[in-house]
């Protein structure tokens, strides 16, 4: 007997999968795709972005008229910091061992596939059926960036990858670009002779001072994430770096806030007499949907058929979808119940999973001609 969802969710969580490290999971989903009778493609991505996979790319020929689509999901997690011992109480699954569950995104995996090897066991009719696995999407959605996506057949898919209840549809993510930002000061004994140096880490914090950062606005966020600088205590520091993040749902307000995050980093560096250097370089693009598209239509269609209440939000992460709408196909991203990801107290209801199992059955149902 094939697994049920619930003991494959539990298989491919086990085992841990941190970007660039996802070979023991690809492994075990491209072997259960061989089980269902299914080739597995995998592609050379593994060796030029790092990873000990490629993308995992299967399709299932149409046999009926109707809209053919692909699902994606992610094989990595952020790194766990323990073991992953996923057990379940009282109908939730989570990790005895204290570090994440890794349902971002193995409950995706798992339910894509349960779907998938029920609609050949059951010969339900489908107008395709594509999957998509990818590695290093925690890091910049590496992996989908690297596959090459006319090798899709279909236009329209879908991913489950955000933390919200079952029914609830993302009609848009924000764009997002970082900044890694190193001042250059003049290094001089902090006891003997300070005056004599100029500290990129008083550069550093007075421009980090002046930014707006957190929720800027309804649309925006700004972070800075990581900062390092100077060589010993007694030392006046010679260098300062930091990594910055802007994220709109507005790409012009985006476009704003980076200007005026860099005009506050020039601004300090002429205070600190320092020389700085900045690289800007985009993330992600964002996108938008209205529900009126047939992508969102569809999915809202197969989540009312199978019982759930219909909501729309947007996100302030990004998927792999962002990749596939920047390249013109039309993906959604649809909430799948898990809870609390990245942290030791992510969880996922079981009901949640088998919701998404029936889920991916009504999308290939609804997308019949």
């Amino acid at each position: 007997m094939p697994p049920e969802v619930l003991d494959l969710f539990t298989e491919l969580a086990a085992v841990p999968s941190p970007p660039g490290e996802e070979r023991a999971v690809a492994d075990l989903v491209s072997r259960y795709l061989r089980d269902c009778g299914l080739e597995v493609d995998e592609d050379g991505a593994g060796k030029v972005i790092g990873s000990t996979m490629g993308n995992l790319y299967t399709r299932v020929a149409p046999t009926a008229e109707g809209e053919p689509l692909f699902l994606c999901a992610h094989l990595d997690t952020v790194p766990p910091t323990a073991a992953i011992d996923p057990v379940v109480e009282d109908g939730t699954v989570r990790n005895a061992a204290g570090t994440i569950l890794g349902a971002d995104n193995k409950a995706a995996v798992a339910a894509m596939l349960e779907g998938t090897r029920r609609i050949l066991a059951e010969g339900r009719p489908h107008a395709g059926v594509e999957l998509l696995f990818t590695p290093k999407e925690e890091v910049g959605l590496v992996g989908a960036y690297a596959f090459d996506h006319t090798r899709l057949h279909a236009k329209v898919g879908y991913v489950y990858d955000q933390a919200a209840p079952v029914g609830v549809v993302i009609l848009g993510a924000p764009y997002s670009q970082s900044m890694e930002v190193t001042f250059h000061g003049r290094a001089a004994h902090s006891g003997m002779h300070p005056e004599d140096g100029r500290s990129a880490i008083v550069a550093a914090a007075r421009a980090i001072s002046e930014m707006r950062l957190g929720r800027v606005d309804e649309d925006s966020t700004a972070n800075v994430g990581t900062i390092t600088g100077g060589t010993a205590t007694n030392i006046v520091a010679e260098w300062c770096s930091f990594v910055a993040e802007v994220r709109s749902q507005d790409e012009w307000k985006l476009t704003d806030l980076v200007q005026e995050m860099q005009d506050a980093i020039t601004f300090a560096a002429g205070v600190a007499e320092c020389d700085v250097e900045t690289k800007a370089r985009k993330s992600y693009r964002g996108y938008r949907f209205a529900k009126s598209d047939a992508a969102v239509a569809l999915a809202a269609d197969a989540l009312a058929r199978c019982g759930h209440r219909v909501s729309y939000d947007l996100s302030g992460g990004a998927a792999d979808a962002n990749v596939f709408n920047e390249r013109g196909l039309a993906c959604v991203n649809l909430a799948n119940g898990m809870t609390d990801i990245h942290t030791p107290a992510e969880h996922i209801a079981v009901a949640d999973l088998e919701a998404m199992v029936d889920v991916t059955l009504a999308l290939f149902d609804a997308a019949l001609a």
